[in-house]
This record gives C-alpha cells, structure tokens and sequence, in this order.
C-alpha cells in the first residue's frame, strides 16, 4: 500500500514553510505522496478572515504544480461542517482502500490533540508524523508508538503574519511562491486590515 501524508490546513494561504515541510516528510520518511487537504473550517479556529474555499484550493493547486508528489484534496468540501479528521480519515479510507494514510501536524496541534473529536480512535489507527513548531510542549501523547518526531527545519512563519503583512502594505515575497504571490496580488486578497 502506499504511504501518504496528509498535511490539513485551512493554507490560507499556503507558504514555503508549508512546502518544506511537506518536502521534508517525503525526504525522512517512507511517504510517497503527501496531500495537502484544504479544510473549509477547523473547529477549533475562528472563521473570521478565510478566504473562500475555492481560492484557497486553487493556490495550493499552483503552489505545488512542480512537484509530482504533491496533491491537493479537497474530500472535506463535501463533507458536514466544521471538519473532523475522524470523518475525513473514514472517508478517505473508504475512496482509496489502496492507500496508506498518515498525518503529518505540527507539534502544537500533537499539544492540542486530546481536544480533537476521537482522538483515540485516531491514534490508535494511524500514525503521526510531527514537526516542531516554537514553544510546543507535550504530554505523554509523545510517547505513543504512533507519533514519530521528524526534525523539519523550525520556521516561525504563518499565514496569519503574511496575512497582517499585506494588510499593513507590505508584500510578503519569498514567503510564498511566485506563483501564489501573483495571484494574491492579483486578486487583491487580504488587503484589507481587517484581514488577520
């Protein structure tokens, strides 16, 4: 079977960190394919200041068209709002039986995981690949068989900083690929300073 990565975000927008990281997994691990799936809402993150879902999928679309490994997944646009991984998972198994699935998550949401719906349920049937994220602390979650620990170059940047960063005027370029910059500033995305 082979082994995909699932990478979730709301990649609002997808940045180079993301794309590091995504790299990183496949370089590390014996991942052959990891798919960046696009969540139309998380349930623990506010909805204020996302882009429509369709945007966001197109620029995780361009952002990873060079790279054959890479997917974009857009299986939570169908499902019931917000989005839990439990049903994601489920229903990804059920489309591809082929297939292997594992997530990939930085390590504040391997923090938050006992908040997740299921989080047993998740843990004990796939495998967590995490990659630090600044002032990340654990429990004993950390040491589950099922998390792996991937040393992914540690990189504070968000989308929420190129967010503010466009608002306040100032173009974020090298934090996005040329491709995604253009069609932000095509589109006049997040200029407004309500965008955060």
């Amino acid at each position: 079977m082979k082994h995909v990565g699932l990478f979730f975000g709301s990649f609002n927008p997808i940045h180079v960190g993301h794309l590091i990281i995504a790299n990183t997994m496949l370089e590390l691990t014996d991942m052959k394919e990891v798919w960046f799936v696009v969540s139309p809402q998380n349930p623990l993150k506010e909805q204020r200041a996302l882009l429509a879902d369709h945007h966001r999928l197109q620029m995780v679309r361009i952002a990873i068209d060079d790279n054959y490994a890479f997917s974009a997944c857009d299986v939570e646009f169908s499902l019931p709002k917000p989005s839990y991984t439990a049903v994601t998972l489920a229903a990804l198994a059920e489309k591809h039986p082929d297939k292997r699935f594992s997530l990939i998550m930085g390590g504040d949401n391997l923090q938050n995981f006992r908040r997740w719906r299921n989080y047993e349920y998740i843990l004990e049937n796939y495998h967590l690949y995490v990659f630090p994220r600044p002032n990340a602390s654990y429990d004993d979650l950390a040491e589950h068989p099922h998390v792996h620990f991937i040393q992914v170059p540690m990189m504070d940047i968000s989308s929420s900083y190129i967010r503010q960063m466009i608002a306040d005027g100032h173009p974020p370029r090298y934090l996005l690929t040329d491709a995604v910059f253009n069609y932000l500033t095509e589109m006049h995305f997040y200029e407004s300073r309500n965008a955060q």
